[in-house]
């Protein structure tokens, strides 16, 4: 799979989103940073510019019976106000237990609970991304 640049992963959240970034080859993904909804699109755009990303992948958040709710109707239309603001495709990926799985993933390590809560978002993040990668890949 050949991709004209990288792709920016973001976990959308009530308080915050994490953000994680592709390889240049599309192999692997890194979480990144996590952002506050301050200045939100803005701080999107100025990643975009600076990583040379040419799209977004945006976890949506389904039941776990696959439907879609109240949360991935926020999700959409987020990642609609990115499209707009940063002129990419913006595409979707089931994001069910990813924070789960990376909580369980930080829980393994020695850091404290605030240290975890700053890291845990850009880990779904970029958790969100290594799926849809993974998949594009196949």
């Amino acid at each position: 799979m050949a991709l004209p640049g990288r792709v920016l992963g973001l976990d959308y959240g009530e308080r915050r989103i994490g953000a994680a970034l592709s390889d240049s080859l599309g192999l692997t993904a890194q979480p990144l940073v996590v952002l506050t909804r301050k200045n939100l699109l803005n701080e999107i755009l100025a990643l975009v510019k600076q990583h040379e990303v040419a799209l977004i992948v945006i976890g949506l958040p389904r039941h776990m019976s696959g439907e879609e709710g109240v949360k991935a109707e926020e999700a959409r239309a987020f990642g609609a106000r990115v499209a707009e603001k940063t002129g990419l495709p913006v595409e979707y990926m089931d994001e069910r237990l990813t924070t789960l799985a990376a909580q369980r993933m930080l829980s393994e390590t020695d850091m404290s609970g605030a240290k975890k809560r700053a890291v845990v978002d850009k880990l779904a993040a970029a958790l969100i991304l290594q799926t849809w990668l993974d998949r594009k890949r196949r």
